[in-house]
């Protein structure tokens, strides 16, 4: 039987909360996170899993090399996409690795990166106008958010013409992540990344 310090030695990593560049620094870790740059989100092809925050981590874990993603949210149906996208990249590139996805900490939109926020604009979704989990200069998972009056809506640019004159008009969109919107001044349609 192991010691507590030597289990304590043998556990895995702990997940940060926010947005990641590398979890490893080595140079076979760096090329994999390289490599997944290319592995972009079936359901918005403009921004990879990094950028958007799903691609959580490349680690060693105690049966080989892992690469952890977290989905958008727990019901998202295109994980096993991504799962499938990933292990592919992977064993192309000639690399043994697991995919693991991994629930907790739940996915934020607070992990997307400005330059996926920047595309997900460029493509005609509007991205999160706010943080949903971290108040600046906290260390807080969760910060709860005073309740909206009925019928008060975050105020929402259009990613067409950028004007603050729009409307909700569903609370869902084309995928339960985002909600549908409408510009009136340009008339426009388009979809928002729900802050979560």
């Amino acid at each position: 039987m192991k010691s507590p310090s030597s289990l304590q030695e043998a556990s895995l990593p702990v997940l940060p909360v926010g947005p990641l560049a590398q979890s490893e620094t080595s140079q076979e870790h760096h090329a994999i996170w390289e490599l997944l740059e290319t592995v972009t989100d079936p359901e918005i092809p403009v921004v990879n899993l990094r950028e958007m925050g799903i691609l959580r981590a490349v680690r060693q874990g105690l049966q080989g090399l892992e690469v952890v993603i977290t989905p958008t949210y727990s019901g998202c149906p295109a994980m096993g996409q991504m799962e499938d996208d990933v292990t592919e990249a992977l064993a192309r590139a000639g690399v043994a690795a697991r995919v693991i996805t991994q629930l907790a900490p739940a996915w934020s939109t607070d992990w997307m990166t400005p330059e996926g926020r920047k595309k997900l604009r460029a493509y005609g979704i509007a991205p999160p106008v706010k943080n949903a989990c971290t108040a600046a200069g906290s260390e807080r998972v969760i910060a709860f958010a005073a309740r909206k009056g009925l019928g008060q809506a975050d105020s929402v640019p259009c990613p067409q013409c950028n004007s603050e004159n729009t409307t909700e008009i569903s609370h869902f969109g084309s995928t339960a992540c985002k909600a549908l919107y409408r510009c009136l001044s340009c008339m426009e349609p388009f979809d928002y990344f729900k802050p979560y």
